[in-house]
């Protein structure tokens, strides 16, 4: 199956703060560098209307290629999932790599479920604000009503993969609740949120399509549709950072700079480590969990490359000054930034040689 376009629209560079030997950052969706903030979300919502998918016109989801089986072997997580490469993993009985791959799979659609209809929700309260005339108010409904169709399709797969997945775990759940007063009191937090869920789902996924690895036609389908859209929605959160950041006061932008890293990492759990119920289902050991998530070297990697974007982000924004340098260390999210957005790492050209070769 061909990989749909993913469409997109560059970040502007409003100001360029970061450190000298930092190269620069030319999306690969590359528009006119002077746009205004006004022309790039007038850009960003006809995509929305002109390069958009409907998840029940745009996925035949009755089509036999479509069926879930579980005994089809496609469902056998690939080397881009990080158990997929385990030594544990690889070890177990055909059916039940298969069994595995079908629930961490689901599961990961019903946590893309949950952070969709979190993030919906700060929307709609972020733009009750909004006044008349304001240009992101089209743009950000464009947005929700993305998010919404993408909560149907997350759902229906989890659906017809006939397992009960719990999707984001309590513990993650209460840490939602910072939305609400972050969108009311801290909006480019809320924003910084809004990246952190999204970054590590589109790194993840991509990673997976990019591999050319064997993966089930309708779970290739629904991440094909999620990463074309999701371009749209990453290039806006980071454009309204780049706008709202220089505008911030002294003290509010230091405060940003540490919940930011602080945000990416517990984000970066929320979206990629699998839930208790998963290694209690499967008889996962303890060693391979801590291993997987992110002890390894390997583990610790995948980490860091989640991030390598919005690294790149805060260099642009201001938000790397020394303390906040030492922070992104200490969570083991730091390393190099992206060249332009979405650059492949090393990391997975690695994989989809795995992949090709297996």
């Amino acid at each position: 199956m061909a990989h749909s376009n993913v469409h997109a629209v560059t970040s502007v560079r409003n100001s360029e703060v970061r450190r000298k030997d930092a190269p620069v950052n030319t999306d690969e969706f590359s528009g006119e560098a002077n746009a205004s903030y006004g022309q790039v979300l007038q850009t960003l919502s006809e995509g929305s209307v002109h390069r958009r998918f409907d998840p029940y016109l745009d996925i035949d989801w009755d089509s036999p290629d479509f069926r879930i089986d579980p005994a089809d072997k496609r469902w056998i997580l690939p080397p881009a999932d990080p158990l997929g490469r385990h030594p544990w993993y690889l070890a177990q009985s055909e059916e039940k790599q298969i069994a595995i791959g079908i629930w961490r799979q689901a599961n990961m659609c019903r946590v893309g479920l949950h952070f969709e209809q979190l993030l919906i929700r700060g929307l709609m309260q972020y733009m009750f604000s909004l006044g008349n005339g304001d240009p992101e108010f089209r743009y950000i409904t464009h947005e929700a009503a993305e998010e919404c169709n993408h909560t149907l399709m997350f759902q229906e797969l989890v659906n017809r993969a006939g397992v009960d997945v719990p999707g984001m775990g309590p513990i993650d759940r209460k840490l939602t609740l910072a939305i609400w007063p972050a969108v009311r009191y801290f909006p480019t937090w809320f924003f910084t949120m809004i990246i952190g869920g999204e970054e590590p789902i589109d790194h993840l996924q991509k990673t997976v399509l990019r591999s050319g690895g064997q993966v089930h036609p309708l779970l290739e389908r629904v991440m094909q549709i999620h990463v074309a859209e999701e371009s749209r929605h990453i290039s806006f959160a980071h454009e309204y950072l780049r706008r709202h950041v220089s505008g911030m006061g002294a003290v509010g932008r230091f405060a940003l700079s540490l919940l930011t890293p602080l945000t990416f990492r517990i984000m970066g759990d929320m979206i990629a480590v699998p839930p208790r119920e998963f290694r209690k289902t499967f008889g996962i050991p303890r060693s391979v969990m801590r291993e997987l998530y992110w002890k390894s070297p390997e583990s610790r990697e995948t980490l860091q490359n989640i991030f390598a974007d919005v690294r790149t982000l805060a260099w642009d924004t201001g938000l790397m000054n020394p303390i906040a340098r030492r922070l992104w260390k200490l969570l083991a999210i730091d390393g190099p930034i992206s060249r332009y957005r979405s650059e492949p790492t090393a990391e997975q050209v690695r994989i989809a040689r795995l992949s090709q070769s297996a």
